[in-house]
């Protein structure tokens, strides 16, 4: 027969067992060996979340500290490469970025393949000082270009020109039928005057194969497409010349009140009347 007494006491033995078990239990899957195994699931977990960030081609060498934090690199981390370039650090091949303190390694695989470093114009190891410098570069100037010949590749060898600037040149060309004085290039939307004056001393026009239009023959659609008509003029011309006859000679345009010298002066080497 077990007592009430000696129930209560078993039954406190049990719960203080319990309780040691449950400290025991702590103690073993809870030491310091093990806490640095929580510690380095937990980076493991933080360091494979993903990355965010827009991936765009860039050149490490040159980017802004906006467009690494659009890349989804750490301010940290970009201020560590700031400091690499400020000290005369380089970025010379793709895989140099790896060597990016803080850069984790599947924020490298993810960047590589959008690393484009621009290759810088090299320099004789005897041009040191910076008078000699401006002899070397004086030096390598660059060629002239016929403007109403050259194409985009040689467009784009000119200082400040780019492709889109190529493009837009060659085809501002086109629908003037061609270029008869170098300063019609300064024309051309989006041109900067500054990258005009420094290409200028390297352009010569070639104006023999001036594409002419007709002016007694032309339609309303073939006057309005040239820059210098448009719409309103070659309304004007049609009109001129079903009220009047033929144009006799291209001067015979300046009667129509619209057309000023300076405009007249512009437009008359597009023009024949014969």
């Amino acid at each position: 027969i077990i007592h009430a007494g000696d129930m209560q006491n078993e039954l406190a033995k049990l719960k203080t067992k319990q309780k040691d078990s449950s400290k025991k239990y702590f103690r073993k899957n809870f030491d310091n060996s093990n806490i640095e195994n929580v510690n380095q699931f937990s980076e493991n977990i933080f360091h494979n979340v993903p990355t965010k960030g827009a991936l765009f081609y860039f050149d490490p060498n040159t980017i802004s500290t906006d467009r690494w934090r659009k890349l989804g690199l750490r301010d940290k981390t970009i201020t560590t490469i700031q400091h690499f370039i400020a000290k005369g650090g380089k970025f010379r091949q793709p895989e140099d970025i790896k060597k990016i303190w803080g850069l984790h390694e599947d924020e490298v695989q993810r960047l590589i393949p959008y690393v484009k470093i621009e290759a810088a114009v090299s320099i004789p190891e005897t041009v040191k000082q910076f008078d000699v410098y401006k002899k070397y570069e004086q030096k390598r100037s660059f060629d002239k270009i016929d403007i109403n010949l050259a194409d985009t590749n040689t467009w784009i060898r000119l200082p400040g020109i780019g492709s889109k600037l190529s493009n837009r040149i060659i085809s501002f060309r086109e629908k003037l039928g061609g270029f008869y004085r170098i300063d019609q290039v300064a024309e051309t939307f989006g041109l900067p005057d500054s990258v005009f004056q420094k290409i200028r001393p390297n352009l010569i026009a070639d104006d023999k194969n001036i594409k002419l239009i007709h002016i007694n023959t032309a339609s309303e659609d073939e006057l309005k497409q040239h820059p210098y008509i448009r719409y309103k003029l070659a309304n004007q011309l049609v009109q001129y010349r079903n009220q009047h006859g033929n144009f006799s000679a291209i001067s015979d345009i300046k009667k129509i009140m619209t057309v000023t010298e300076e405009l007249y002066n512009k437009l008359s080497p597009y023009l024949t009347a014969q």
